[in-house]
C-alpha cells in the first residue's frame, strides 16, 4: 500500500502552484514567498516570475539585463501577456522544462569510479569551469564571483574531477528555491550542466546530475527543475532516464546578441561546418559581405571595397596551386622542408614486400600513410611487423596508390597554425582515449565517446570502428566486446587527428622560440600564407622538433580561444583590421 507521505506528495504535484501558470498562487503561498526575487548567477540572473505581484514590475526587472549577460525568467503566470508588453524586446525561449520529484528518483546502483564529484574550492576550479563554458559556447562568469559565494547555501557549484590527472571534466550549478525566496513548495533547480567535449570518461553528465539532486533531496527539497533546448534530444533522453518529467513551465528572455539564434530565422551558413562558420561570423562582424556558394563543401565569397576573394574554409585564392601541390603530396612536403634545412623524419616510398621489410628493419617502428590525403584517412601508426606493414600499406592504398613508410617519431603531436607567415596558434593533439567503467564493452565506450565528440564538433569528430581502431585495441590485448575495469584508459587510435576522434589543447603561449621560427620558415619554404603544420616535439617547451606534414586548409575553429579567424580576415581584408573590437 502507498504510504501517507507518498500519497501526499502525489496530491501536491497536482496542485503545485509553480505548475499552474494561469492561476495566482494561494494566499498562504504568496504571503510566504520573498517578493520580486532575482538571483545573480555570474552569467546573468534568474528571475523567478511567480514571486512578482505585477507583470509591469516583472517587465521592468527584465529590462535591467546587463551587457553581455543572459537573464532567464521562468515560472511566469502569464508568459503571453509579458510578451505582449514588448514583443520587440522579449521572446519565448524554445526550451522545455523538466522536473524530477524526489519520490521518483532512484539512485545509481553502479556509480562511475573514474572521477570524483566535489564542490568548487579554488580560483583554478572557476577558471576550469569557464574553459568548459567557452567550449560549449556558454556565457562565462568571473571565477571570483564563484569563490565569493561558496559559503552561501543559495547556490551549489559542483565539478567532476578526473582521478588520474585531476582534470576538470564537467560542471553543474544548483539553486535552492527555499533559500532563494522561501519557496513553500521546497523546490530547487539545476543550471549550467556542461561536460568538457574532450572528456574521455563516460557518464560525467549523469554523475553530476545525480550528485546535485541527491544533495537537494537530502536537504528535504521536493523536486529539481531544469530547462533544456527542445531539440537537445541526447540530453532529454538522459533526463527521462533519470526520472525527469516534462512540466508546463516556460522561460522568457531578452532579445540580445547572445540569444539571437533562438528568435531569428536561420542564416544561409547555418548548415555549413564550423570551420567555414567561424570565418563567416568574423567577416559579418566587420561588415564584410558574405556570399554562400556551396554549403556542402564550405565554399563562400567575401567582398569588401569592390574586391572579393573566394574561400573554401581557410583555403583561399591567395594560396597558389604550386603551394597546394607542395602540401598535397607528403613526399614533396618532406623534400621542400628538408631542403630548407628543417628537421623531418626519415621517409621512404613503399615498394615490394622485400623492400618494405628492409625499411622496417632499418626503422624498427614506422608510420604508414597515403602520399596524398587528409583528415587522417588511411594512416596506420606504430607498425612493428612485416605482416602489419603489408596490411597497413593495403589500407593506405585505398586512398592513394602511392604509399609512404615513415620513421615513427615519439613525443607530443603539435599542430601550429601560421597565417601571413606568423604563428597564430599552437595546440597539442591527443589520440582518442576511452575510460573503462567495469560495465561497458570497448565498443559501447567508443559509441558513448563518439556521441559526445559528434555533439561537441557539429559532427566533425568521431572514432572510426575500422581495422586500424581494431588493431590499436588488440595491441592492448583487448577486443571489441572486452569490458575493461573501471578507471582503465584505453587508447583506441594512435593518430591524433580531430576527424578520427582526437582531442586538442591550446599551448600557444608555451611554444619554444626555435619551434616558432621553424614554423615560420616552413610556411616560407612552402610559400603558403595559411597553413597548419604538424610537429612532433618531446614537449611543447622543447627546442627539438620534427615536422611531419603541412595542411593547406587548417581548421581554424579547432584553436579557440586563439584569434585564428581574426588573423585570417586581417590577411584577406587588411582594411578592416583596425575595426577589430569596435
Amino acid at each position: 500500500m502507498e504510504n501517507t507521505n507518498d500519497l501526499r506528495q502525489r496530491i501536491d504535484r497536482m496542485s503545485s502552484p509553480s505548475l499552474r501558470s494561469w492561476d495566482k498562487p494561494p494566499s498562504p503561498f504568496a504571503e510566504q514567498m520573498k517578493p520580486n526575487t532575482v538571483i545573480e548567477m555570474g552569467w546573468g540572473s534568474i528571475i523567478f516570475g511567480h514571486t512578482f505581484g505585477s507583470n509591469d514590475l516583472l517587465f521592468q526587472t527584465m529590462c535591467k539585463e546587463g551587457h553581455g549577460k543572459r537573464d532567464i525568467t521562468l515560472y511566469l503566470r502569464d508568459p503571453h501577456v509579458i510578451l505582449s508588453l514588448a514583443p520587440d524586446k522579449l521572446f519565448l525561449d524554445p526550451s522545455h522544462t523538466y522536473r524530477l520529484w524526489s519520490h521518483d528518483y532512484k539512485p545509481n546502483p553502479f556509480p562511475v569510479q573514474a572521477f570524483n564529484i566535489r564542490r568548487i574550492v579554488a580560483l583554478e576550479d572557476g577558471e576550469a569551469v569557464n574553459k568548459i563554458y567557452a567550449s560549449r559556447n556558454m556565457v562565462q562568469c568571473d571565477p571570483e564571483f564563484l569563490l565569493n559565494r561558496l559559503a552561501n547555501r543559495l547556490r551549489t557549484y559542483l565539478i567532476a574531477e578526473s582521478k588520474t590527472d585531476g582534470q576538470v571534466l564537467g560542471t553543474v550549478t544548483g539553486v535552492d528555491h527555499a533559500v532563494a525566496f522561501n519557496d513553500p513548495e521546497k523546490g530547487s533547480s539545476l543550471w549550467c550542466l556542461a561536460v568538457d567535449p574532450q572528456a574521455n570518461a563516460p557518464g560525467v553528465g549523469e554523475a553530476l546530475i545525480r550528485h546535485l539532486v541527491e544533495h537537494y533531496f537530502a536537504r528535504g527539497r521536493n523536486y529539481v527543475d531544469l530547462s533544456v533546448m527542445h531539440d537537445n534530444h541526447e540530453a532529454i533522453n538522459l533526463y527521462k532516464k533519470l526520472g525527469f518529467q516534462r512540466v508546463p513551465v516556460f522561460c522568457v528572455k531578452r532579445k540580445n546578441t547572445i540569444n539571437e539564434k533562438l528568435y531569428v530565422a536561420s542564416s544561409p551558413e547555418e548548415n555549413m561546418n564550423p570551420y567555414a562558420r567561424i570565418i563567416i561570423d568574423e567577416a559579418r562582424r566587420r561588415g564584410i559581405g558574405v556570399e554562400i556558394i556551396d554549403e556542402e563543401f564550405g565554399y563562400f565569397r567575401l567582398s569588401y571595397g569592390g574586391r572579393s576573394v573566394t574561400c573554401r574554409e581557410s583555403l583561399t585564392e591567395r594560396t597558389s596551386a604550386i603551394a597546394m601541390s607542395r602540401c598535397d603530396d607528403k613526399r614533396l612536403t618532406h623534400r621542400t622542408l628538408k631542403n630548407a634545412g628543417l628537421h623531418v623524419p626519415r621517409q621512404y616510398e613503399a615498394g615490394d614486400r622485400e623492400n618494405n621489410a628492409a625499411i622496417l628493419n632499418k626503422l624498427k617502428r614506422v608510420v604508414v600513410k597515403p602520399a596524398r590525403g587528409e583528415q587522417g584517412n588511411g594512416i596506420s601508426v606504430d607498425i612493428r611487423t612485416v605482416e602489419e606493414l603489408e596490411a597497413a600499406i593495403q589500407i593506405a592504398r585505398q586512398f592513394c596508390d602511392e604509399v609512404i613508410i615513415e620513421e615513427l617519431v615519439e613525443g607530443q603531436d603539435l599542430r601550429i597554425v601560421v597565417i601571413d607567415y606568423e604563428v597564430v596558434a599552437g595546440a597539442v593533439r591527443k589520440p582518442p582515449v576511452v575510460t573503462g567503467t567495469g560495465q561497458h564493452t570497448i565498443k559501447e565506450l567508443i559509441d558513448k565517446y563518439n556521441r559526445r565528440r559528434l555533439a561537441a564538433t557539429d559532427g566533425e569528430s568521431r572514432v572510426p570502428t575500422d581495422e586500424e581502431t581494431e588493431r590499436c585495441i588488440e595491441l592492448m590485448g583487448l577486443k571489441w566486446d572486452s569490458i575493461p575495469p573501471a578507471g582503465q584508459e584505453i587508447c583506441v587510435r594512435k593518430t591524433a587527428n580531430l576527424h578520427t576522434g582526437g582531442t586538442i589543447q591550446d599551448v600557444t603561449n608555451e611554444l619554444h622560440p626555435v619551434v616558432i621560427e621553424a614554423a615560420k620558415l616552413a610556411a616560407r619554404a612552402l610559400d603558403i600564407p595559411v597553413t597548419g603544420l604538424d610537429f612532433f616535439v618531446p614537449n611543447v617547451a622543447s627546442p627539438e622538433y620534427k615536422i611531419i606534414e603541412a595542411n593547406e586548409r587548417p581548421g581554424l575553429a579547432n584553436h579557440e580561444p586563439q584569434p585564428t579567424a581574426e588573423r585570417f580576415i586581417d590577411l584577406l581584408v587588411p582594411q578592416t583590421a583596425s575595426n577589430e573590437g569596435d
